[in-house]
């Protein structure tokens, strides 16, 4: 096959037709994308574009000629169902460049009959600069996101912009490199573009994997930040950036490679972004990514929607409040002020049962106002998306008046004051000009109301009814020549023409005034023939009038939207309003379902959960009709005498519930600092600035990891950041390794968090030894899974309690799977044999080297002297754990040991 270096050698455009030299010529500047080539109604590909889009698309792979000596693979694709190829190869990471022909193929050929039409790419279509409807999800967000790094700066001088062209948003923020990450998986863009140097650095390779988006280097002069500035203002059109806020070097230096890329793709098209917003560092709960994986906000660990938190709390009826309600789940806040303020909101719909319900009916109805005005702005727009622009501003007068007799708490209020900047001329102009019902594409033209424009009327009429007009012009000139034999008729020699026979010829021809009036054409043996001016006049009109009430039809349009791009602002602020009343109201409408409560969320350290349940786990039971979900109570709040958290060390045997506790109390936490009520009974929570989960076990084989080794660097990412705010959530720490090793890091990872992160946390563990640090940590605390014995089964009651666990029910777990008795039995025997066996357990030796972090350093202590049977019996048991018939048969026992005889 031709490579791309031969296709771009001056031996292969010399030898090429022109039309496939032409092809060369554009495809030599975007060797990077798949050139769409537009020959008449299909976009075209060849050479390894053709192979790839074939491949990709499923289609057939044709041929056209050849070119240096070797046939030219060639497929296509209708224009008109474009936009089903491009998502389809935009989901496979590649990159479109649209040529399109810029010329009329009859001027083309004034030029020689071998010249071609001039064709141009128009757009760079990319994973982060979708508009079309069919290319996007309603309720997600698709984020274009520019890295910069300028050194020199604190903290290493990175910072993030991203954009969403569809929507106008456009946001700012500093970070560094250890948050790198946590930052870019926050907002989830579909794509990221860095400059070559920093995407070739080897530091920053990893964040890049992980990250998983379209990482697009781009030539570090877009990332310059010395002429960053002067990109933004010229951008925006304004003679200083003061007025948008205090930026650093390398938050301009990232908006405006946000900007150059928009530029390069958008070619002369300008989309209505807004001015940038900075976001404050600390404002937004911290979530590492893999706690974001683990506790499958959006997607579940398998990568489907269906079954993450998003999916189970969504009941937004708008796109922009699903994008706003993934926005807020993403980026849970950290000021007290600002959760309650939405708090309130929702608290108010709660409570305006029947004004909840006609604001989410009237809502339903609402158009996705943002990517219509996008669309417009991109000159990407059709009749319909002028449409959606009068429907919204409809319903958002419709929705305005619904609050008018309301007091409203804060936000809705803001949200009120939105709706009411809106230009209520625009809807009146959009109202009157457009027809009720929209054709798709402006092309097809019959999209301006009956009487709005009287020459567009009586084009029209005379498109669509001139045989109506000829013949009410025949009756006319019949009446006024008394001849009631006359025929207006056409041919394709003189057109429109009057014909009478000879006999009535004198009533057009006698007479200064006939003969000025009637024109003489043709004479026939039996007839004559004749026209007027104005039947002339009346023949061209007709002949044109289509071509004319497209054109007035088509200049109505751009006078529309100018008027719609030019209340951009407005329009957005609109927007924004909608989806903010759509989030309140419909998690109004998920607490009054679910039964949620709202929580307290102040600057303590408190966290106090009664009756606690699991948002996604409690909705599947239910979907299933297995019950209910058993909700249990967490309390890491302060003790007395102690400033910081608790931290719980909890036990329990496989399928216990452990996991699903820890993580419910995680969720609680983010649903709580997001702005929305709770899954549970009462919440208290002081601010937690940053959450850590690490909760399942999976490895990493493209980077050489094993499961054990991403769980210690999932660990150690906790043990280095958590603070004394921090909410840690880990689960089964060490497990991965030898016993002695895993016992040995999850003790040491337990005594680090209480004694240097100070943090609250959730620790699950199988290692019962561990239940003893809780003599010497004074902010640990033993909790432990609740289960039943009866008749050898066990039951789990998913029940959280105070004590430890002294056995794991592995074996149980294990039948219930469904191993082979034979296996169950057998290990049954192994675990007797084992247990019977087990040397003296060195927990209690380890609590003495308490303080582990002591500046000191410590000498070994030399190993105790032997024990006796009975002390070796004593050393396991905990008097606090047994009931009274548990402690009588233990005594029993110590009794036999020291007389075996029984006597």
């Amino acid at each position: 096959m031709i490579t791309t270096d031969k296709l771009a050698s001056r031996e292969s455009r010399a030898a090429a037709t022109p039309m496939m030299e032409q092809f060369i010529e554009i495809k030599a500047d975007y060797t990077d994308a798949l050139l769409f080539y537009r020959m008449g109604d299909f976009y075209e590909l060849f050479f390894s574009d053709a192979v790839e889009a074939a491949s990709t698309l499923g289609i057939t792979l044709t041929k056209r000629g050849q070119h240096l000596g070797e046939d030219i693979p060639m497929c296509g694709v209708p224009v008109h169902a474009a936009d089903d190829y491009l998502q389809k190869l935009i989901a496979h990471g590649h990159r479109v460049a649209v040529c399109e022909q810029t010329e009329d193929p009859a001027e083309a050929k004034k030029r020689g009959s071998k010249s071609v039409v001039r064709r141009e790419v128009v757009r760079l279509v990319t994973p982060g600069t979708l508009t079309e409807d069919k290319l996007l999800s309603p309720a997600e967000s698709n984020y274009l996101m520019a890295l910069a790094r300028v050194k020199g700066q604190g903290g290493g001088g990175f910072a993030l912009a991203w954009v969403d062209i569809s929507t106008g948003t456009f946001r700012l923020a500093e970070t560094a490199q250890d948050r790198l990450a946590a930052d870019v998986m926050r907002v989830d863009p579909k794509e990221l573009i860095v400059s070559e140097r920093v995407f070739h650095d080897e530091e920053l390779r990893p964040v890049f994997d992980l990250i998983g988006a379209s990482v697009s280097p781009q030539p570090s002069v877009l990332f310059d930040s010395s002429s960053a500035e002067g990109r933004i203002k010229r951008f925006f059109d304004v003679s200083t950036i003061d007025g948008f806020g205090t930026f650093s070097r390398a938050e301009l230096a990232a908006a405006a490679a946000a900007i150059a890329y928009v530029e390069k793709t958008q070619f002369d098209e300008r989309p209505p972004l807004r001015r940038p917003e900075r976001e404050v560092g600390g404002s937004s709960l911290f979530i590492d990514p893999a706690t974001r994986t683990n506790l499958e906000l959006v997607r579940t660990l398998s990568g489907d929607r269906k079954g993450g938190l998003l999916s189970a709390i969504d009941r937004t009826v708008t796109g922009g409040g699903g994008r706003l309600l993934a926005e807020r789940l993403m980026s849970p806040l950290t000021d007290p002020a600002s959760i309650d303020t939405r708090l309130e909101s929702v608290s108010w719909f709660l409570a305006q049962t029947a004004l909840t319900d006609d604001v989410r009916a009237a809502l339903k109805s609402a158009p996705d106002m943002p990517r219509a005005l996008s669309r417009i702005a991109l000159n990407r727009g059709g009749p319909r998306d002028l449409g959606a622009i009068r429907q919204g501003l409809q319903m958002a007068r419709t929705i305005a008046d619904l609050f008018a007799a309301s007091e409203t708490p804060e936000e809705i209020g803001h949200c009120l004051s939105s709706l009411a900047a809106l230009p209520p001329e625009l809807l009146d102009r959009l109202d009157t000009a457009l027809a009720d019902e929209l054709p798709l594409l402006r092309r097809d033209g019959g999209f301006v109301r009956n009487g709005h424009h009287n020459e567009l009327d009586e084009m029209r009429a005379l498109r669509d009814e001139s045989r109506k007009v000829i013949a009410g012009l025949q009756a006319q000139y019949a009446d006024e020549t008394g001849v009631k034999s006359l025929k207006i008729k056409h041919n394709n020699v003189l057109g429109y023409f009057i014909e009478v026979t000879a006999n009535n010829a004198a009533a057009l021809t006698e007479g200064d005034e006939a003969k000025a009036r009637f024109i003489h054409r043709q004479t026939m043996a039996n007839a004559m023939r004749f026209t007027t001016t104005e039947l002339a006049d009346l023949e061209s009109r007709i002949a044109n009038a289509a071509d004319r009430a497209l054109t007035i039809e088509l200049a109505i349009y751009d006078t529309l939207t100018a008027a719609v791009v030019d209340a951009a602002e407005a329009v957005t602020g609109a927007a924004e309003a909608l989806a903010v009343l759509d989030v309140s109201a419909a998690l109004a409408q998920l607490a009054d379902e679910q039964g949620y409560c709202r929580p307290r969320v102040d600057t303590s350290r408190a966290f106090q959960v009664v009756a606690g349940r699991h948002p996604v786990v409690e909705q599947a039971l239910r979907r299933q009709a297995e019950g209910p979900f058993v909700a249990n109570d967490c309390d890491l709040s302060p003790k007395e005498k102690t400033e910081e958290g608790a931290i719980w060390l909890l036990t329990g045997p496989n399928m216990g519930g452990k996991s699903t506790f820890l993580r419910q109390n995680a969720l609680i936490a983010i649903m709580a600092q997001m702005g929305s009520f709770v899954p549970a009974g009462s919440v208290h929570i002081g601010i937690v600035d940053r959450l850590f989960s690490r909760v399942g076990a999976s490895d990493d084989l493209a980077r050489g990891r094993s499961t054990f080794m991403v769980e210690m660097v999932e660990t150690a990412a906790i043990l280095n950041q958590a603070s004394d705010r921090s909410l840690v959530i880990l689960d089964e720490i060490g497990r991965g390794t030898a016993t002695f090793d895993g016992l040995s890091i999850a003790w040491a990872a337990v005594e680090h968090l209480h004694e240097v992160n100070r943090c609250r946390g959730l620790f699950a563990t199988h290692f019962h030894e561990l239940t003893v640090l809780s003599e010497k940590l004074e902010r640990l605390s033993n909790a432990t899974m609740r289960v039943k014995e009866w008749e050898g089964e066990v039951i789990f009651l998913h029940e959280v309690g105070p004590g430890a666990a002294d056995r794991s029910y592995g074996i149980q777990v294990a039948r219930l799977a469904g191993l082979p008795e034979a296996v169950v039995a057998r290990a049954r025997d192994v675990l007797g044999q084992l247990e019977e066996g087990e040397r003296q357990s060195p927990a209690h030796q380890l609590i003495d080297d308490l303080p582990l972090f002591s500046a000191e350093v410590r000498q070994e202590r030399p190993a105790p002297a032997g024990r006796s049977e009975v002390e070796t019996v004593l050393s396991d048991i905990n008097p606090d754990d047994m009931t009274p018939r548990e402690a009588l048969e233990a005594l029993y026992a110590l009794r036999g040991k020291l007389d075996p005889a029984g006597n």
